[in-house]
């Protein structure tokens, strides 16, 4: 009987030459090898010296190209720097194959730690939103304040819309999956992934579309394209029926640093509703509603995104700097409670 799950990949190292992601203007790519991994950095030059750190996660099928609308726009307040989690964007897989939760927020982890830019402003958005989450419980000596935009925070009554991509977990539904769409075209799969996670896919630029496309075309020559997309879905599923102590809301109720919320009204994937229970949650949030927003409010509304996290500074610009540098309770290792969570790493989990 043929095995179900996604082929395996070949090494970093021989992968094939695909072209380059693009940068903004003001922007620049690195690449920063760690044990383990791989990570492609983008990064603005700061407007002038002194300005403190802030690192920015992506979501499930993003890359740190989804930041660049934001980071511009606190150019002034912040020296930012947007990371491709392993397997997307730039960065190639890990090479553990541990597309879980976890070993996302090990990477991040790791890149903090060698980069000494700690603590900084943290951003993250769906499965990024649920990865910084994990970051900030475990090491809040490295987090000033945290940003989180739709994240990927468990549910009990999902959204139908969301559904398909917690399919992707499943095994055998990526070779399913990629049977029965191998015929649409990049533009295609564009217009399709706009449709579900704007709020108004009429605000996509026709430049901005192109350049989508242009990507898509780029991430389908990828061989760990859809393992990545896979095995990092099987993770948020695996992720939600944590229970203890590595519960995702516990971890967000473990969070010191003052905390962001933004949701979307017109969120297909993240239920508006959850909005209110994590304010709940994080013990020093502020809640950032819009009605008319999607899944991916820093790239529909990054003016609005980005004036909320100006006045998160403003409050609490008293204490941004003495931030308690001690480790969590359980005292963690410089990799977090990841260690010490359950992980399947033939799926992911």
């Amino acid at each position: 009987m043929p095995s179900t799950e996604p082929p395996s990949v070949p090494p970093a190292n021989v992968l094939p030459k695909v072209a380059a992601v693009k940068d903004a203007d003001g922007e620049q790519l690195r690449s920063v090898h760690l044990p383990g991994i791989t990570l492609t950095v983008r990064s603005r030059r700061p407007a002038r010296k002194g300005l403190p750190p802030a690192l920015y996660v992506h979501g499930l099928g993003g890359s740190s190209q989804n930041w660049s609308a934001l980071m511009p726009l606190l150019d002034g307040v912040v020296h930012s720097e947007a990371v491709d989690l392993p397997g997307f964007g730039e960065s190639p897989p890990p090479d553990d194959g541990d597309y879980s939760i976890t070993g996302h927020a090990r990477a991040v982890l790791r890149y903090l730690d060698a980069s000494g830019r700690g603590p900084v402003h943290l951003f993250g958005n769906s499965l990024g939103g649920a990865v910084v989450t994990r970051v900030a419980a475990a090491r809040p000596d490295l987090v000033r304040t945290l940003t989180l935009v739709s994240p990927a925070l468990p549910e009990i009554r999902v959204q139908r819309s969301a559904v398909p991509t917690g399919l992707l977990a499943l095994p055998g539904m990526v070779s399913l999956f990629s049977r029965l769409t191998q015929e649409w075209t990049a533009e295609q799969r564009v217009r399709g992934i706009t449709a579900l996670c704007y709020g108004d896919p009429g605000k996509v630029s026709e430049e901005g579309f192109r350049n989508a496309v242009e990507e898509m075309e780029r991430r389908l020559q990828l061989p760990y394209f859809w393992d990545a997309m896979a095995r990092s879905a099987r993770g948020i599923v695996n992720a939600y029926t944590l229970g203890g102590q590595h519960a995702l809301w516990r971890q967000a109720e473990r969070v010191l640093a003052p905390t962001l919320l933004v949701y979307g009204g017109r969120d297909q994937l993240v239920g508006y509703r959850m909005a209110q229970r994590a304010a709940r949650a994080f013990r020093d949030s502020r809640l950032l509603t819009l009605p008319d927003a999607g899944h991916v409010a820093m790239m529909e509304y990054p003016e609005t995104v980005a004036t909320a996290f100006r006045e998160l500074l403003a409050d609490t610009a008293d204490s941004a700097d003495t931030v308690d540098t001690g480790k969590s309770a359980s005292d963690e290792s410089t990799d977090g409670a990841a260690d010490s969570e359950p992980a399947n790493q033939t799926t992911g989990g």
